[in-house]
């Protein structure tokens, strides 16, 4: 179910999704490497455009294919197929250009992020520009890879290396050394060519096909990255660019500090879902949890410590509830407010001695393995992580457990990237000020994903590049996303007038 893409990511936007055609799984041999030519090296394809609006999309969406080279230091070797989509512009005497979708996770669908933001889109833009994103290697309908994981290793109470309920992290070793070795064996070059580097190679590609000089661009999530990186590369086919939702850049930072960060950004989101839990409004719902905000968390936190002693079965067979399932629908459910209901029912549930649980799909059942793949490749193969004793994952563990409880140790665990069997093919690209000064970044204040003292780092990091909109809201996403109207027109704004706050700005609705 492609529901579940969005929540395994590492910084996915949590938003309904929309089924696409998965294309097959295609395995090739890894070419010769030598010297890397440039992207603007090789000749564009040109796009054959056919109508694929999807119900309740906007109407007037279409598709294509995109070949790009599975390793650019060898254009001319395997292609692979990337399935693009775009929206034109509805007013084509108020046309500025081009403006790209670069969607989050690593392993979220661009097509379906067209298909759902699409009219919200066009009505915040008026016409200004044709739309365009594209699912990136590995995702929805490009050609997409496996590792061949058991299903057990495909929930994300396993992906995620949830520690044991004493903060054990013997079964995070074991099983982060069983994808790694699957991944390995079964994912082939594939597999290794997903990466944020040949993310940014292929929209420049794509660029080149549309016949655009320059982009504008919305990133979001992890795709405030991809969208850095491109910046940073290709910093004269720039035109307006937004990053929505940024973490830190730091290259020795990727991805495994991106991980870290959940704490902290789940300590920071958990007192909105607290507030609205304990509200009177609740009780005429059946989900109010307490009759004060301050006692939501430790009664969450004991009824996770129960359910780590004695799992509760579930209305999925062969799925208990455990702790570490419950922590995990936690970190879910603080992604978007309209996903509090289902955790407080859940609480409930549980509690609930006559009651058996329903899970949500998100956290009831494994993820397809493609899903899983790509999730995975992308962090890992950007950045080697760190060679490390065993010894040291379990002391981060224990002192994360004490600073950040909610997470009990997760997102400092050891996980299949300290086993990846594969360098990087390019080194991390430093965010660096260096370039236009044409970038305005847009961060929600609680954000459990991305947190906003990780996206003051990218902010940092681009200097005068960059203006900064502080979005007074919790959840993950901001433009066009939380209702917050003083966040959508300072994009909108910007986007179709170029009109950029002179200093950092912040909103409070």
């Amino acid at each position: 179910m492609r529901t579940r893409r969005a929540l395994v990511l590492v910084l996915a936007l949590c938003v309904p999704a929309v089924a696409v055609a998965a294309a097959p799984t295609v395995a090739v041999a890894a070419p010769a490497l030598h010297p890397r030519p440039a992207a603007a090296g090789i000749a564009p394809s040109t796009l054959t455009w056919r109508p694929c609006a999807q119900p309740g999309g906007p109407a007037g969406q279409e598709c294509a294919e995109l070949p790009v080279p599975l390793d650019y230091r060898s254009p001319d070797g395997p292609r692979l197929t990337l399935a693009v989509s775009r929206l034109r512009g509805e007013r084509p005497p108020a046309r500025r250009g081009t403006l790209i979708v670069i969607p989050g996770g690593p392993g979220s669908s661009g097509v379906q992020r067209l298909a759902q933001k699409g009219d919200a889109m066009r009505e915040a833009l008026g016409g200004a520009y044709d739309i365009v994103s594209l699912d990136p290697r590995g995702v929805g309908a490009s050609t997409t890879a496996r590792c061949g994981l058991d299903e057990d290793d495909r929930h994300l109470v396993t992906l995620r290396s949830w520690p044991g309920p004493d903060g054990d992290i013997t079964e995070n070793l074991a099983g982060s050394r069983r994808i790694a070795a699957a991944c390995a064996r079964n994912g082939g070059a594939v597999l290794r060519s997903f990466t944020t580097a040949n993310q940014v190679r292929d929209i420049d590609l794509f660029r080149r096909a549309l016949g655009e000089r320059r982009l504008s661009a919305w990133g979001i999530s992890y795709g405030t990255y991809v969208a850095a990186v491109y910046a940073q590369k290709y910093p004269q086919h720039t035109d307006r660019w937004v990053l929505d939702s940024s973490n830190d850049p730091a290259p020795e930072r990727v991805g495994r500090g991106w991980l870290a960060n959940w704490a902290q950004g789940a300590d920071d989101r958990f007192p909105d879902f607290a507030a609205w839990a304990a509200g009177p409004a609740r009780d005429s719902e059946g989900l109010r949890l307490a009759e004060r905000a301050e006692d939501v968390r430790p009664l969450f936190l004991d009824l996770a410590a129960q359910l780590d002693r004695a799992p509760k079965r579930t209305t999925t067979a062969g799925v208990p509830l455990t702790g570490n399932r419950l922590r995990q629908a936690m970190q879910n459910a603080l992604y978007s407010d309209a996903s509090f209901p289902s955790l407080a029912r859940l609480v409930k549930q549980a509690q609930n001695p006559d009651a058996t649980p329903v899970l949500t799909p998100d956290v009831a059942g494994p993820l397809p393995d493609e899903d899983a793949a790509v999730a995975l490749a992308v962090i890992c193969n950007d950045v080697r992580w760190p060679a490390k004793p065993v010894s040291a994952y379990q002391r981060a563990v224990a002192a994360d457990r004490a600073r950040h409880p909610l997470t009990a140790g997760m997102p400092v665990s050891i996980n299949p990237c300290s086993f990846w069997k594969h360098a990087p093919a390019d080194k991390p690209t430093r965010i660096t000020g260096k370039g236009p000064s044409n970038i305005l970044m847009i961060q929600n204040r609680r954000d459990p994903a991305t947190p906003h003292f990780a996206g003051l780092k990218m902010r940092r990091a681009l200097g005068d590049r960059a203006r900064l909109v502080t979005v007074e809201h919790g959840g993950h996403g901001a433009y066009l996303s939380n209702g917050n109207r003083c966040g959508d027109h300072s994009v909108s704004r910007f986007l179709t007038t170029g009109h950029r706050p002179q200093h950092d700005t912040r909103c409070t609705g």
